[in-house]
């Protein structure tokens, strides 16, 4: 029985320390998802110095959750601490897609190809925020250049037909892709087709001689 007694000790030694480790990470977790959020509002608000000095902040968090959570498989693959780095990855295609530069590779963000994709499906989400703030400012061009990333990514994530069990529920995320893409193609259609008309009005107006007075053509 003393033979016994220090096995069950050993194993709750263990246990100790892994708990100790779960706890940390579930924190660390909660913080990187705060840097990340923080990072893509900063971000729609077009303050691109402050969202990268955020993106740098939650690579750091990251980099700190994942150096303990690694050496129990079992918690670095549980649902809060891929979740956090899947808003990781959405933080940064969402950083780079708007701004127009170069998409991190799974490698660069040090994050799971599940997280990877789910964070750029989700990406879409906040590229459509983005668009339709743009266009309530009558910036139609970006809009467009946004819609064709946005036609891109879903043309990508319709290829990668693999179980959920494998892709992190992928499908579900394609799905709403989808939705979205749909969306905001209807929406920059119709601002489209207002700009459009408010163009031919003023070209009417000028041929007509208003082009000096006060009257407005209203869409």
């Amino acid at each position: 029985m003393d033979k016994l007694q220090t096995i069950v000790d050993s194993i709750c030694e263990g246990f100790e320390a892994k708990n100790t480790v779960r706890d940390e990470t579930l924190r660390r977790s909660r913080q990187l998802i705060r840097h990340c959020a923080n990072s893509i509002r900063a971000t729609h608000r077009d303050d691109f110095d402050d969202a990268r000095s955020l993106l740098a902040t939650a690579r750091t968090a990251a980099a700190e959750m994942t150096a303990d959570a690694r050496r129990y498989p079992d918690l670095y693959y549980a649902g809060y601490t891929q979740d956090a780095l899947k808003e990781l990855a959405e933080a940064h295609l969402t950083y780079a897609l708007i701004t127009g530069e170069t998409l991190p590779t799974p490698e660069e963000l040090k994050v799971e190809p599940p997280a990877y994709l789910n964070g750029l499906a989700e990406a879409v989400g906040e590229m459509r925020r983005y668009v339709l703030d743009r266009l309530r400012r009558g910036d139609v061009s970006t809009g467009e250049r946004l819609l064709a990333a946005m036609d891109d990514i879903y043309s990508l994530l319709i290829t990668v037909d693999f179980p959920n069990a494998i892709t992190g529920g992928l499908r579900r995320n394609t799905d709403m892709v989808r939705g979205v893409l749909e969306r905001t193609r209807g929406d920059l259609t119709t601002a489209v087709r207002q700009e459009e008309m408010k163009a031919a009005l003023r070209a009417f107006g000028e041929r007509v001689g208003l082009a000096g007075e006060d009257s407005t053509f209203e869409v």
